[in-house]
């Protein structure tokens, strides 16, 4: 199965709506991993701007862990 995500802006909203927004997201990479044979992550993922050139994002470790996870299971 092919899945696409988009907008999930991580980083957006209070402190507890972005922690109830990554644990949706890593709940569902745990649903799919069985059959996944492909995920497409489109924009919007992490919620920052790209013309601040000394910000980088902080937090949401855990996703690009499973991330990372998940890539190397092929």
């Amino acid at each position: 199965m092919h899945y696409f995500v988009s907008d999930i802006h991580l980083g957006s909203g209070d402190a507890a709506e972005q922690q109830r927004v990554e644990r949706r997201f890593l709940d569902f990479l745990s649903q799919i991993e069985g059959d996944a044979k492909s995920l497409f992550l489109l924009g919007d993922i992490f919620d920052f701007w790209f013309e601040y050139k000394r910000v980088v994002p902080k937090g949401f470790v855990r996703v690009l862990g499973r991330l990372a996870e998940l890539s190397d299971k092929g």
